[in-house]
């Protein structure tokens, strides 16, 4: 059986879809978009810099493939792929991570104003430390920030939609 995925100190193995030798991709607690997901690198490292070669070659790859399948998978025309690197940066988890955001030119929420999508991405990377903690605490009922405007998924939801996107990488 494979080790535990962490994000930071929270285990996600069961959020968890896609996975190489040094990286993981999990879907997302409160997604900015439908088919909103985080690509890991397995070492819990804090910056970017931090990684060694193989690390970021495997990071890359894996972006690359995890876009691949999440833009076919949500039938999307492009993709929306963002790092806070630091906390300067708006980075709250110090764990890095590549958001992957599946983006349509007709029918998206921000496809009027495009650039709409980072203030957005910076709010919710403002509270993904604190959801995360949330989750480590009640892992069934993901009761956080109920006044946000995105609703947390429940530990069910996100595993059916991980056990989904496993099936395009078989």
């Amino acid at each position: 059986m494979s080790a535990p995925l962490l994000f930071s100190t929270v285990e996600v193995t069961r959020q968890a879809f896609y996975r190489s030798s040094l990286s993981f991709a999990i879907v997302n607690l409160k997604p900015v978009v439908p088919g909103h997901v985080l690509v890991i690198p397995t070492r819990v490292i804090h910056r970017l810099t931090d990684l060694n070669d193989a690390e970021i070659s495997s990071l890359m790859s894996s972006v690359q493939r995890v876009g691949r399948v999440v833009e076919r998978a949500y039938g999307a025309d492009a993709l929306t792929i963002a790092c806070q690197d630091g906390k300067a940066a708006g980075q709250s988890v110090p764990h890095v991570h590549f958001h992957v955001m599946p983006r349509k030119i007709h029918g998206d929420r921000f496809s009027k104003n495009n650039d709409e999508i980072y203030p957005e991405l910076e709010h919710a990377e403002g509270s993904l430390a604190s959801d995360l903690k949330q989750v480590q605490l009640e892992s069934q009922t993901m009761q956080v920030d109920a006044d946000e405007n995105r609703p947390a998924r429940t530990m069910e939801d996100m595993e059916k939609e991980a056990s989904w996107l496993r099936t395009f990488f078989s």
